[in-house]
Parts: structure tokens; C-alpha cells; sequence
């Protein structure tokens, strides 16, 4: 008989998603409210304006370690502010994601969990590219994203990005949220295989590998 080739078992079960959003003037910005709007449509999604819950940055880390646990997804949705996130994003990172808890020896809470960047920018995509005025992919720019994912041994999705979202037409933009919602909806009922969503490129971690048995 031929020998057996063992495949990764499929990833087909509800996930339960935490969508972090971070823009610090939320109330302007008619993109960032109807991708928040998609959140409040699909049932298994914990959606938390960081802003909002911090505005003086005293990040309260007992409370967001203890939601990450809880979920199996974690977005980032921001506005791309200078090639990164908005400032309160990175402080979330940087408190949150401690030694010896998400990397590092003992660091392991974060294993088999999944990270994706959803993210509205001024320019056009024409303006991510090698030829544009800035010079690199989407992909290329998130890498610091990506290689935090890498190190909590977590798997990185694709992104979701509304270019030009202050010029955007309004059918356009129903088009993006609606997919955001469709994926949303996809990965909190079990339909949609995260695997089949990594990033371009993007090699599961041994972390991740482990978790689940692939």
C-alpha cells in the first residue's frame, strides 16, 4: 500500500474573536465606525474601544491577559498612522504582552491563538508599492505585526485594509465592510479555516504547530 502522508487536521471549530480598536479620534472617521458597526453584527465577537476604556493609557494588563485567553482570534483595527498603530495599541503591546506570559521561557499563554490587522489608511494602494510614494507593500510594513505573532507563536492572517478611507465612495466602503463582517462571521461560526488566511509567506510557529497537532 502507499505510505500515508499525514496532513494537518482542519481547523473547524467557532472561534470566539476580541477585536481591539484603537483610533484616537474615532467619532470623525466614518470608515473606522461602520468596521466597528461590522463587530456589533456577529455574535461571538468581544469588541473594546481602548481609547475609550483608557483614555489616561492606564492599561489595566490582569484584564486584557485574562480577554486573551478567552478568545481565539485578536484584531487589531486602527488607523495605519505613520507605517504602525496609533499610540495606545503599542502601549497595549508593551504591557500586555510581557515576558515569561506571551514569548520568552514560560511565555507560552499565546500558543495556537491568531492575530489579524485590519486597518484604514489615507493613501490608495497605488501609494503601497515599490513605484509609490511609499515604497513598500502593505505586507512589508506590518512585518513588526507579523513577527509578534511569530514570537507568541501565534498565526498571522492576511490584513484587511480600506485604502483612501476619507475619500472612499460609500458603495466601496459597504463592499470592504461587508467582507470584514463576512470573515468575522466565518471564523466565529467555524466556517472559515484560519490557516487558509495567513499572511503571505507566513510559517506557523512551533508554538502554534504544537497547540495544534499539526
Amino acid at each position: 500500500m502507499p505510505s500515508q502522508i499525514r496532513m494537518a487536521p482542519p481547523y473547524c471549530r467557532a472561534m470566539r474573536i476580541l477585536v481591539l480598536q484603537g483610533h484616537p479620534r474615532a467619532s470623525f472617521s466614518i470608515a473606522q465606525k461602520a468596521l466597528s458597526a461590522a463587530t456589533r453584527q456577529v455574535e461571538g465577537v468581544t469588541a473594546r474601544d481602548l481609547y475609550a476604556l483608557y483614555p489616561d493609557f492606564n492599561i489595566d494588563v490582569a484584564t486584557e491577559q485574562k480577554l486573551l485567553l478567552e478568545h481565539d482570534l485578536i484584531v487589531f483595527q486602527h488607523p495605519f498612522y505613520w507605517y504602525s498603530s496609533p499610540a495606545i495599541i503599542k502601549e497595549w503591546e508593551d504591557l500586555v504582552l510581557d515576558f515569561g506570559w506571551a514569548y520568552g521561557p514560560g511565555g507560552t499563554h499565546l500558543h495556537g491563538k491568531h492575530l489579524m490587522s485590519v486597518l484604514t489608511t489615507g493613501g490608495p494602494e497605488t501609494a503601497y508599492d515599490e513605484q509609490g510614494r511609499n515604497r513598500f507593500p502593505i505586507d512589508a510594513l506590518l512585518a513588526p505585526f507579523n513577527q509578534t505573532a511569530h514570537r507568541c507563536g501565534m498565526a498571522y492572517l492576511k490584513p484587511l485594509v480600506v485604502f483612501e478611507s476619507r475619500l472612499i465612495g460609500s458603495d466601496a466602503l459597504v463592499e470592504r465592510v461587508e467582507i470584514y463582517r463576512n470573515l468575522l462571521e466565518g471564523f466565529a461560526t467555524g466556517r472559515n479555516d484560519p490557516r487558509k488566511h495567513l499572511a503571505k509567506n507566513y510559517r506557523l510557529p512551533e508554538g502554534y504547530t504544537r497547540k495544534h497537532g499539526s
